[in-house]
């Protein structure tokens, strides 16, 4: 695993001859029920960009701990970035790595309200910078979630559930207390979704599932199969870079 707050310059530099790509894992620091802690996103992002380096070699930045927890903004612990803050640091990210020699940039996002800063940052960098991007928020969820989880989501979102549970099961056990792990399916308002009612006002928990199912062979099962799928999707655009190269250079 290649963690750049652990290398010297020295390091850093021969590994980019070696292989230009790196990954910045992105979370959040908010709730995430009784049972889990506030930074769940980012620890779960950090878990996935680690097994994702040891598979490719990509080297790894430091995380980034805050992101847009505008539902949970009034829950002591909270940190909550606007969605254009977050979108002008990633393209900010964009522009210093690109100085030394960075040629593939992932975004490897676990805090799903982040999103669109993500895409959004992609798009509009990418217009401006010859690094290649990628903005990836756990690919392939819906045949992993099929596969391994029991429960449904909540209306399609997930949130201190099983799934994320599992997966903070997988990464420290020290860190989950299972005895207080619930289940809720709250009801949401009529106006939810085409107005401003928040998800941190309709939850008493702030559980949107059923954590009570989580185990850590399950988390272990997801962790994998997702860092098979960002793997292959990292060495596939680094593969497509060196043939646009080569085909660019027998010009």
């Amino acid at each position: 695993m290649y963690l750049i707050k652990n290398m010297t310059r020295l390091q850093v530099a021969e590994r980019i001859k070696a292989f230009p790509v790196a990954i910045v894992p992105i979370g959040s620091t908010e709730q995430h029920g009784p049972h889990l802690p506030l930074g769940t996103d980012v620890f779960l992002a950090e878990k996935l960009a680690g097994m994702v380096s040891d598979r490719t070699g990509a080297m790894v930045f430091p995380s980034l701990n805050f992101g847009y927890a505008w539902s949970w903004r009034d829950i002591p612990g909270t940190v909550s970035m606007p969605q254009e803050h977050l979108q002008i640091v990633l393209i900010d990210i964009v522009k210093s790595v690109e100085r030394y020699g960075i040629k593939l940039l992932v975004f490897l996002n676990g805090h799903e309200a982040n999103c669109s800063s993500v895409k959004y940052a992609v798009r509009t960098a990418q217009d401006e910078t010859d690094v290649k991007l990628l903005g990836m928020f756990y690919p392939g969820l819906a045949k992993l979630y099929e596969q391994h989880i029991e429960s449904p989501t909540w209306g399609g979102m997930f949130h201190a559930c099983e799934f994320e549970t599992s997966l903070m099961l997988a990464v420290d056990e020290n860190l989950v207390d299972m005895s207080l792990a619930c289940k809720e399916y709250p009801e949401p308002p009529v106006l939810y979704g085409i107005d401003n009612s928040s998800i941190g006002d309709i939850s008493q928990s702030g559980v949107y599932g059923d954590a009570t199912l989580a185990t850590r062979e399950k988390g272990e099962k997801l962790f994998s199969g997702f860092a098979e799928n960002v793997a292959d999707l990292v060495m596939t655009a680094y593969k497509n870079m060196e043939r646009a190269d080569l085909k660019g250079g027998s010009k």
